[in-house]
């Protein structure tokens, strides 16, 4: 349910959209009950649901769920949703700690941060700044 306020020459309408379906909209002007007829059949609407950016943490701040790597493999870091890279905060070599900032990916018009998920050195940078990528694209390898 909308409510909507209009002052047309001096004049005050309150106006609530109780249901809309298709053309027919069913509306309340100043209490009184309207069946209304539009010109287009009102667009469905979408509702996004948005993944969090980062995982849920404990009280001491370490992540709830953690992923164990074996020491010495290497395993890449991927993409949580498809965006484009807006910065590249790392180059092989870079030695970077779990939690690091490693790009930001603009998805959705917001700006995301990715961070390592562990400790170890850069051996491959597989994007770009401004590249597109897909959700589960490789971003770079750490070892």
């Amino acid at each position: 349910m909308k409510q909507f306020k209009y002052v047309i020459n001096g004049n005050v309408y309150n106006v609530t959209v109780d249901h809309v379906e298709d053309a027919m909209a069913e509306v309340e002007v100043n209490g009184t009950p309207y069946k209304v007829e539009m010109d287009k059949p009102a667009k469905k609407q979408y509702v996004t649901i948005k993944r969090p950016a980062q995982a849920p943490t404990t009280p001491s701040g370490t992540p709830v769920v953690t992923r164990q790597s074996t020491p010495g493999s290497a395993a890449a870091i991927k993409s949580p949703l498809p965006g484009v890279i807006l910065t590249v905060d790392c180059k092989v070599g870079d030695q970077v700690k779990r939690g690091q900032k490693l790009f930001v990916l603009e998805a959705m018009k917001m700006e995301n941060v990715i961070p390592s998920d562990r400790d170890g050195e850069v051996t491959e940078i597989k994007v770009s700044k401004g590249d597109s990528v897909l959700e589960g694209a490789d971003l770079v390898i750490i070892k």
